[in-house]
């Protein structure tokens, strides 16, 4: 049971932490690729806050379930648009592959390890 709050404290804190450097790149995402390319990183940021309020607290098992699996498909999706902005650009977003950035790579490496961390806490029979 520690370990599966542990893991979910993990989650939660990927998930605050995508959601947070997402929403500060807004700005930037703006300037340089228009309305697309900033509200994408906007959905970004909203969808990982509202995964980690909902994660914050105990949920029972189906709620929890559910919840990990929104957080999987959040980290996941974001750290799999990172990988492609990088090696084939992204269709109706970023037409060329940009260059990696440490920022990025760290977030994305982060965003995995939630990812799979909520997909192992979807299989777990108690509440977390």
């Amino acid at each position: 049971m520690r370990v599966n709050v542990g893991l979910r404290h993990a989650v939660v804190l990927v998930c605050a932490a995508s959601a947070g450097v997402h929403a500060a790149l807004v700005p930037d995402h703006l300037r340089e690729g228009g309305p697309r390319l900033g509200g994408a990183f906007v959905l970004s940021a909203v969808l990982a806050a509202l995964v980690a309020v909902v994660l914050r607290k105990p949920l029972q098992a189906r709620a929890a379930r559910a919840a990990f699996l929104a957080a999987a498909l959040v980290l996941l999706g974001t750290a799999a648009a990172y990988v492609l902005s990088r090696t084939s650009g992204l269709p109706f977003l970023i037409h060329d592959p940009e260059e990696l950035d440490p920022i990025g790579a760290v977030t994305s490496a982060a965003e995995v390890l939630g990812g799979l961390a909520s997909l192992f806490l979807i299989t777990r029979k108690e509440t977390v």
